[in-house]
């Protein structure tokens, strides 16, 4: 699934390196990447599952090359990874308040805009935003939102509030998601308070709400919440729109809602790490996947939402998707929408209470 945003859980705990998936062309494959590669491989470092394949395919046959498709699947991941050092990857794909971090940590190269002339199709409100000012560092590929998935033959009624995950009609049906900003900020939406919060007031008084409703909750999912909604161990899961929509394809009875309080809104990106051997080619890459016909296959596949506008306005995004208001918000809608920022210092705090969070809920 999607990928999006993890938690920053471990953002501190750099020396841990988790082992990754990886294969060439094989979007859930488990390897390192060959640091001694040749000039004609490109090596991304992706959620799984984060790609329309035939995309993949299309680049090699037309440029003659290989992509080597590595996968993480968290921020934390990610960052741990790249924090001790490239192995040898070419693109990675940051969500937006990892991008503000690696940009000031030095992780990051410059991004050559002469050579992505397909820049020219975004909608400029994904353009110079604030976690990346001038897109330095990265271009938009992908968002979406965090949100409730829920099966409706369970709830008997549609959902439209955070205050359904603590109602005690679902004692231990509720899957929260392992993302700990994510989460936590989703809570601290519903309680009143900016996700993006460093009063230290705020986050216990979120993490407590966790633990007072610890009854509901039946695991904190790492990135499978929809696939415990789907198999029927769960009622509700909070999780990325997208990876709800790519189950309800299969699933007639589940549903997606953005909850009427506000949730957070997350764009990941394009970017290459310091020390890329192949740079040149992943700017090529990164300007194929931005051509209108091939950033359409991606969003029709994954169910996410598009920052490129000229695949909207060629009609090139499915029907069905486009007019989702759970996956396009209306106006009234998207202003609510809470982008995740890097709270420096003030990460530990979130840390700690997560921590506690998860002890004091016993799962």
């Amino acid at each position: 699934m999607k990928k999006r945003l993890r938690s920053l859980l471990f953002i501190f705990l750099i020396g841990v390196i988790l082992p990754f998936g990886c294969m060439a062309n094989n979007p859930n494959s488990t390897q390192q990447p060959d640091q001694t590669t040749s000039a004609n491989v490109l090596s991304v470092y992706n959620y799984s599952t984060y790609i329309e394949p035939a995309v993949i395919t299309e680049f090699e046959q037309k440029y003659k090359t290989k992509v080597q498709y590595d996968t993480f699947e968290s921020p934390d991941d990610l960052y741990a990874k790249m924090k001790a050092g490239n192995p040898g990857y070419d693109l990675i794909f940051p969500t937006d308040y990892l991008v503000t971090i690696m940009g000031k940590e030095g992780i990051l190269e410059p991004l050559n805009h002469d050579k992505i002339p397909n820049l020219k199709n975004i909608d400029q409100k994904f353009l110079n935003p604030p976690f990346d000012p001038d897109n330095k560092y990265s271009l938009p590929y992908q968002w979406g939102t965090l949100g409730l998935g829920y099966n409706l033959k369970k709830t008997g009624k549609e959902l439209e509030s955070w205050q359904e995950i603590f109602n005690p009609k679902y004692k231990g049906k509720v899957a929260f998601t392992e993302e700990m900003r994510m989460m936590m900020g989703g809570i601290l939406i519903y309680l009143g308070y900016d996700p993006n919060t460093t009063n230290p007031e705020e986050i216990n008084k979120a993490k407590d709400f966790i633990i007072k409703n610890k009854d509901n909750i039946a695991a904190f999912a790492p990135d499978t919440g929809q696939v415990l909604l789907d198999q029927g161990q769960v009622d509700i899961a909070v999780e990325w729109s997208g990876d709800i929509f790519q189950v309800m394809e299969e699933n007639p009875d589940l549903r997606y809602v953005i909850p009427k309080e506000g949730t957070i809104i997350w764009v990941d990106n394009f970017a290459i790490p310091k020390g890329a051997p192949h740079p040149d080619l992943a700017e090529q890459f990164i300007n194929f996947l931005l051509a209108p016909e091939i950033s359409a296959k991606t969003s029709n596949y994954i169910k996410y939402g598009t920052p490129n506008k000229v695949s909207i306005e060629k009609g090139l995004i499915n029907k069905s998707e486009l007019n989702n208001p759970a996956i396009y918000p209306p106006p009234e809608v998207y202003k609510k929408l809470i982008f995740i920022n890097d709270v420096g210092e003030a990460t530990r705090l979130y840390d700690e209470a997560w921590t506690e969070a998860k002890l004091g809920v016993g799962k």
